[in-house]
């Protein structure tokens, strides 16, 4: 694959400056303007050195923000000495390359940040293959802006575009082969997944987290099993799915699955690409939907989440709500929480992290599991001690 513009910030504390153009209803009741953007610059490594805000009754059709924006964004960006602008929006690319050449600087859009996230965060075959089928299908249709090189021309008899043609097509012809051959890749790794999950499936009680991006997933998940997981205050720190045992008590267990954290206007590329990782979420017995109670924003990022189990097939599963982090609810988002509370007359409250109301979430998963359990006849000797004994355990 030729090689690209770098656009990576995980390299090191880039200096960046974050942009956002706002409509009516872009963002949600109490959220200010680009805190879920520095957080996800933060994750990915970079320092903030400036912000610039602009409401918008349309979005601009060569820049997204207004002209007079552009050139405030340049400037600060020189006073405050950043080489990187950060949008809270998805780009067109021809938005973005506009915005390459009226700015002089690097140029990234919402997807663009998140993808890098991703990229640095992926550690087995598995995710390193989905994210690199995510971030080609992202470029694809930008490879006139993120190739260097496109002025050259390669010439030769028999070439498709005949002596001459353009580099552009001999790198596009390049990456959709790298494409194809990723995901033939993937198929494989999907069939795989799909295999093992099933086998699963036929003996245990599967139980999946689901939840917003640093809802607390990785911590209940260690808080309930004692497995020894990542957690980290950072958004998407888990991207790879952990699969434990869950003793529930009287000799049941159930399997519990990790998954990777959701966002809102999480891209669609890699929604798609990541179906092998979320196989655990579409095919569980029971969800457990982790949401932030301690989060002004809880009821966008419960809709978001559920939009992304829509998208991949999951949203009739069996789910059971699961309010977090209560130690950390304050009075401003008290009555929000009640009424939360209210909707999901069914939901658990708990704290993962000093595991209060943790007993009483294992014995609802236990009862649960006991009204799917299918029904089973035994006829065992009065002399079999081993089996009785087996039966009386479980």
């Amino acid at each position: 694959i030729p090689k690209t513009r770098e656009v990576k910030l995980t390299a090191g504390r880039e200096k960046v400056v974050l942009v956002g153009g706002y409509r009516s209803g872009d963002l949600l009741p109490g959220e200010q303007p680009l805190e879920e953007l520095q957080m996800l610059a933060e994750t990915a490594g970079a320092d903030i050195v400036g912000k610039v805000v602009q409401n918008l009754k349309d979005i601009h059709p060569s820049t997204y923000i207004g002209k007079g924006k552009v050139e405030e964004v340049k400037q600060l960006a020189l006073e405050r000495g950043a080489r990187c602008v950060l949008f809270d929006h998805d780009l067109m690319p021809g938005q973005a390359k506009n915005l390459d050449q009226a700015t002089e600087l690097k140029v990234m859009d919402r997807t663009e940040l998140i993808l890098d996230i991703f990229a640095s965060h992926a550690r087995t075959r598995t995710a390193i293959v989905q994210v690199q089928i995510a971030m080609l299908e992202y470029r694809l249709p930008r490879l006139r802006r993120l190739w260097t090189h496109l002025e050259r021309q390669t010439g030769g008899i028999g070439l498709r575009g005949g002596p001459g043609e353009r580099q552009l097509e001999v790198d596009r012809r390049k990456i959709e082969k790298h494409l194809y051959d990723l995901r033939q890749e993937l198929k494989l790794i999907e069939a795989r997944k799909e295999r093992i999950v099933r086998s699963r499936a036929k003996d245990h009680y599967l139980v999946s987290l689901v939840g917003y991006t640093n809802a607390g997933k990785s911590t209940l998940m260690k808080a309930l099993t004692g497995e020894d997981v990542l957690i980290e205050n950072k958004l998407f720190a888990t991207l790879d799915t952990k699969t434990s045992k869950l003793h529930l008590g009287g000799g049941i267990h159930a399997l519990l699955s990790d998954t990777v954290g959701f966002i809102r206007r999480l891209p669609h590329h890699l929604v798609a690409s990541f179906h092998a990782t979320l196989e655990e979420a579409r095919t569980a017995d029971l969800l457990l939907h982790v949401a932030d109670a301690s989060s002004a924003l809880s009821r966008g990022q419960i809709d978001a989440v559920n939009g992304v189990l829509k998208e991949i097939g999951a949203q009739d599963r069996e789910t059971l709500m699961v309010f977090n982090k209560v130690d950390a609810v304050s009075t401003s988002v008290e009555v929000d929480f009640h009424m939360l509370r209210q909707d999901y007359p069914e939901s658990i409250s708990i704290s993962a992290k000093y595991g209060e109301g943790l007993e009483r979430l294992k014995r609802e998963i236990l009862n649960r599991a006991r009204e799917n359990a299918r029904p089973l006849t035994l006829a065992v000797h009065a002399g079999d001690g081993k089996t009785l004994s087996f039966l009386a355990t479980h």
